[in-house]
């Protein structure tokens, strides 16, 4: 933001944006992937398509990345919470669309 700020875009400021922005994206496709190995493994185990797939996928990938950010069991089960909830509201909307 600085870069823009001061009207002047320098290399190293662009370079490290750029850095930046591929560890997030690396980051964030790592998650996805786990949640979607997770709710399709849950489907197969389960034998059944339906929302608690989604929402069983999404609390395990939520306390899978948070076991693995940090060691806090309390911190585990509020991310696992918050996984399962946030994949439960994105697979109940998928459904009215």
């Amino acid at each position: 933001m600085s870069m823009l700020v001061a009207g002047s875009v320098s290399s190293n400021g662009l370079e490290k944006s750029l850095k930046k922005m591929c560890k997030e994206g690396a980051y964030w496709g790592a998650v996805a992937g786990v949640y979607v190995g997770m709710e399709y493994g849950i489907e197969r185990v389960r034998g059944t398509r339906d929302w608690k797939n989604a929402m069983l996928g999404g609390a395990a990938t939520g306390a899978l990345v948070s076991a693995a950010c940090s060691n806090n069991g309390e911190k585990i089960v509020i991310d696992a919470i918050a996984g399962g909830a946030i994949a439960t509201a994105a697979e109940f909307i998928n459904y009215l669309t």
